[in-house]
């Protein structure tokens, strides 16, 4: 395999991302794997996994669409919009954009997968957090 052909199947596996898919990780990814976005940063399969089944427990509909790629050497940079529902009720679609990095080893296995995105629009949905957060950026807006 190439690195091009294990990003495209790292990307497949992302955009059909569901419960029962989980089990795929370890076909893609080191043992060793790190992940790491704003709230998490953990090593190994397992605990990666366990991170993708709590977010299918605490949000409703969630799904990853890849807009964009590009490799550099044994480097797969990502540009995607995450989209889901809030769980508890009918919530409003929430979309936060953002990217990752995917490193492959000379197996062409992720050694690690390192998620960029705006946490704040995470927090913004949190009642007192959510204010505090919006003042902030009211403040710091250039406007």
């Amino acid at each position: 395999m190439s690195v091009r052909k294990a990003a495209a199947a790292y990307i497949g596996f992302f955009e059909n991302l569901s419960p029962d898919s989980l089990h795929g990780l370890t076909a893609l990814c080191a043992p060793e794997v790190r992940f790491r976005d704003p709230f998490n940063d953990v090593r190994g399969v397992a605990r990666f996994r366990a991170v993708l089944e709590g977010m299918f427990r605490e949000l409703q509909e969630p799904q990853f669409k890849v807009l964009d790629h590009a490799i550099s050497s044994r480097v797969c940079y990502l540009r995607w919009d995450f989209t889901f529902r809030r769980a508890g009720g009918h919530h409003a679609l929430v979309c936060i954009p953002g990217m990752s990095e995917l490193h492959f080893d000379a197996a062409d296995k992720v050694t690690a997968h390192i998620d960029h995105w705006d946490a704040g629009r995470i927090y913004e949905m949190v009642p007192v957090a959510g204010a505090m957060v919006r003042l902030i950026r009211r403040r710091l807006s250039a406007d």
